[in-house]
């Protein structure tokens, strides 16, 4: 059965709607087939990415970069996760205060370098997410998680 990976740093209520807005994406109908691991960046461990076939990362923009939690599960993967996760597919999300690019720029240089693929345009939310940023996000989780079917 596929397996994916959400990995997310969620300490504020908009980041925890967002979260949750992406997992509710997760229980569309198709996606029975495919496990779904939650985790918190911070208690993520590199055997659990490692075993993932996807990835869904979110993090809020914290001084125009991803949040400490995120990077903290990068550098544990990172030299381990090298050539065993290539080309494995990714979705991300990002809550922003007043922008989230720097957020996503970081994120990206780090999955490019892992060799990940992003099946989606990352959703970049400023504020409390809405109605459609709710459904954007529901759908890049759907993406993600058929992405990770062989």
């Amino acid at each position: 059965m596929p397996r994916l990976l959400v990995v997310h740093h969620s300490p504020s209520p908009a980041t925890r709607a967002m979260q949750e807005a992406a997992l509710a994406g997760l229980a569309q109908e198709g996606l029975e087939g495919i496990e779904v691991v939650v985790r918190p960046a911070l208690t993520c461990s590199p055997v659990e990415a490692l075993e993932a076939d996807g990835y869904l990362l979110g993090t809020p923009a914290n001084m125009g970069y991803m949040s400490g939690a995120l990077k903290h599960f990068f550098d544990q993967l990172y030299y381990v996760g090298l050539d065993v996760t290539r080309g494995r597919p990714y979705g991300l999300w990002v809550h922003g205060d007043n922008d989230a690019t720097g957020a996503v720029r970081s994120v990206d240089k780090v999955a490019t370098a892992l060799q990940w693929r992003q099946v989606a345009e990352p959703v970049c939310v400023i504020g409390q997410p809405d109605g459609p940023q709710r459904a954007a996000l529901a759908d890049l989780a759907a993406t993600v998680a058929v992405s990770c079917q062989p």
